[in-house]
């Protein structure tokens, strides 16, 4: 079904085929498919001389460099598992997967390599830590030792259905989870959504997430190469560096969140960069509102793809197609190979137009959460993937998400789903970000509460809102309560973390958001 079973293959594979075609830019510095075989082999070989071997996890605290991509390659030459942290993770955090993933190995920069030694004794499966531009040598293995490996194939057999990584959920309550993702997952998906997007060996396709995420990983780098295509590294996401990249490096395509391109929607001076190397745009991660999805297009004549997929599924799963029918504000349907529909409490297919949980199953769902078998349990049943995000199916097959399961706002026994009541209040020409959210009452349950981020320079009153939306929602959708902030907690990747705004809004109110209120009659 697919051209190659495992990520080894495919590197070595594409590089044998075409050695000398670019496979990275990054600054001013341009990686061929034959230079990243040669580099990957060489570092498999390295861990290999220090006891690394297939099965073991190494993890990755790498922020986007090349380094990240050399690393991750080296590990699926020689079958080993990547889990890449956030390099915003405090020691604590770091600590925990590292020890939850029973890591040997660390590979870090210098601006972590202090911290990381000073727990090191806190993590006792951790043999050790490989620093890229180390601050000092006490302690730690130059990256560089690890390029100095034999630049032969490593003799190891990987196979599709060993473990290729663990990557690690944001874990909104708890600690985070290590969903387990093999090679056969990663293959699958790049090919999936190569074909999608019809990728080409024309295509470039700029990197702005960030690499510890699925996203960059296989819509950015996988894809792109399953394709024979190139790819841009940047090092994130700027607004002020971002035109002037396109117009440099001239990519085809990239993958945002809906954050970018609302940002993007505000700069001022899109027209003095040229622009018309872009086919399309991809969005993920994040459902977009449809004001920020129609003001984009408009403003920068750029065709968005918008999709659907999470890391317990690889990455993608649903998406408007490219060309045929695209419904604006739908997530699109199924990518082929893979199978959707929606499910009610009962575990039973609900019809046409009738809200449940969003199920996925196919090639691309994780074999679990590592060393976590109740979790992977309520996660898999039968075959498919609850996704745990609720939403509908039409009549032609397409999907439309309406919220997280666990985010759905209970008030008097009316199910209220924010997502709808944040599509209204983005067409407000004041709003930069808007998060609905419930907040414990007495009286209701539940009561719904408004989080505001006016556009810079411009000031929002609650009466107004409550005014805008009184023509457009049911009056016990409309907030009881706005409240106006100067910016929303984040995720590395754009996702508003509602859990921390409802959090520190309890916080500063003294609200116990362990208390369950039951509705009066």
């Amino acid at each position: 079904m697919y051209k190659f079973k495992t990520v080894k293959e495919l590197i070595t594979r594409q590089a044998q085929a075409m050695p000398d075609k670019a496979f990275m830019y990054y600054r001013d510095t341009t990686k061929t498919y034959g230079d990243l075989d040669d580099i990957s082999n060489r570092i498999g070989n390295g861990l290999l001389s220090l006891g690394i071997k297939k099965g073991d996890r190494v993890t990755l605290l790498i922020p986007n460099r090349p380094e990240f991509i050399y690393a991750w390659f080296g590990l699926m030459k020689i079958g080993a598992v990547m889990v890449p942290i956030n390099v915003q993770f405090k020691p604590e955090e770091v600590k925990y997967i590292v020890n939850n993933s029973e890591a040997g190995m660390v590979i870090t920069t210098g601006t972590s390599q202090g911290a990381l030694t000073g727990i090191k004794d806190e993590m006792p499966l951790l043999k050790h830590i490989v620093v890229v531009e180390p601050k000092d040598g006490a302690g730690i293995i130059p990256f560089g030792q690890l390029m100095s490996g034999n630049a032969s194939v490593p003799d190891v057999r990987v196979d599709e259905y060993d473990y290729a990584s663990f990557i690690y959920t944001s874990g909104t309550t708890g600690y985070p989870k290590g969903v387990v993702d093999t090679h056969r997952n990663y293959i699958a998906n790049a090919h999936q959504i190569s074909v999608a997007a019809e990728f080409t060996g024309k295509d470039r396709a700029m990197l702005i997430l960030p690499l510890f995420h699925c996203n960059a990983q296989v819509v950015t780098v996988m894809s792109p190469m399953y394709a024979g295509a190139s790819f841009v590294l940047m090092e994130g996401f700027s607004p002020k560096d971002f035109l002037p990249a396109i117009d440099r490096y001239r990519p085809s395509t990239f993958s945002g969140v809906p954050t970018v391109y609302a940002i993007l929607n505000s700069l001022p001076d899109a027209g003095r960069y040229d622009l018309s190397s872009l086919r399309f745009v991809i969005c993920g991660a994040a459902p977009m509102p449809v004001e920020v999805f129609t003001t984009f297009e408009k403003k920068y004549r750029a065709f968005i793809l918008e999709g659907y997929g999470l890391s317990e599924a690889t990455c993608a799963s649903i998406i408007n197609p490219l060309k045929g029918k695209r419904k604006i504000g739908s997530i699109g349907r199924p990518l082929d190979g893979q199978e959707a529909l929606i499910l009610g409490d009962n575990n039973k297919e609900l019809p046409q137009g009738q809200i449940g949980e969003i199920c996925i199953r196919g090639d691309v769902v994780m074999t679990g959460y590592y060393k976590n078998p109740e979790a992977t349990a309520a996660a898999i049943k039968d075959g498919w993937l609850h996704t745990g995000d609720l939403g509908y199916v039409d009549d032609e097959g397409y999907f439309y998400i309406i919220g997280r399961k666990k985010e759905m706002i209970i008030r008097g026994g009316e199910n209220i789903y924010p997502k709808e009541i944040e599509e209204v209040l983005y067409k407000y020409p004041k709003i930069q970000d808007a998060a609905v959210v419930g907040i414990p009452d007495p009286k209701w349950g539940e009561e719904v509460f408004g989080f505001i981020v006016p556009k810079q320079g411009m000031q929002v009153r609650e009466q107004e809102l409550t005014g805008f939306l009184k023509e457009k929602v049911a009056d016990y959708k409309i907030p009881k309560k706005f409240v106006f902030l100067d910016a929303f907690p984040k995720t590395a990747t754009g996702k508003i973390q509602k859990n921390k705004i409802i959090e520190q809004y309890a916080l500063e109110h003294g609200i116990d958001l362990s208390k369950k209120f039951a509705v009066r009659e």
